[in-house]
């Protein structure tokens, strides 16, 4: 982790605090000022807000097993800190990627320690599928996956013009 300049450090720490602390104010904020199960239309048939307890992961799965989340939420986080410091300084999107992932896992994990269940509150109705109601740890995780993913193929491609070109 020595090529990381004091700017992108600054940059990644920015980032993960605005994360945490912004997915744990809105979490605040929905669950001090709604029912839970009560939701408000942002735009009607497509955005609400619909104030929800997932007791599970993505789509409830698992639901109760908290035990299992902490401990595969811990031991994301020792991965995600050791492939971080194996990153290069040309891997701007994955280490980027991990500072997203990691903060939502930090969000959401917050959430399961303190209350036992994860506060959901963005819910969208897309072409009539009701999807399942999330939060911003959640989309920070989403996002900082598919930073990674790009990078892997971006890398692909490069590393695969090189070869044709060599």
């Amino acid at each position: 982790m020595k090529n990381i300049s004091k700017k992108n450090w600054v940059l990644y720490i920015v980032t993960f605090l605005v994360i945490v602390i912004g997915d744990q104010l809105t979490k605040i904020l929905v669950s001090s000022s709604m029912m839970l199960g009560q939701s408000q239309a942002i735009i009607d048939n497509f955005f609400y807000y619909t104030y929800s307890h997932n007791q599970g992961a993505a789509w409830g799965m698992l639901s109760g097993h908290i035990s299992l989340f902490v401990v595969v939420s811990l031991a994301a986080a020792i991965f995600m800190f050791y492939y971080f410091s194996k990153t290069t300084k040309a891997q701007r999107l994955t280490r980027y990627g991990i500072v997203l992932t990691f903060a939502g896992l930090v969000g959401n994990l917050t959430d399961r320690l303190y209350f036992g269940y994860v506060r959901d509150f963005i819910d969208f109705i897309i072409f009539g599928y009701d999807f399942p109601i999330f939060n911003i740890a959640d989309m920070a995780v989403v996002i900082g996956v598919g930073l990674i993913i790009l990078e892997i193929i971006f890398e692909d491609y490069i590393n695969g013009k090189k070869k044709i070109r060599d």
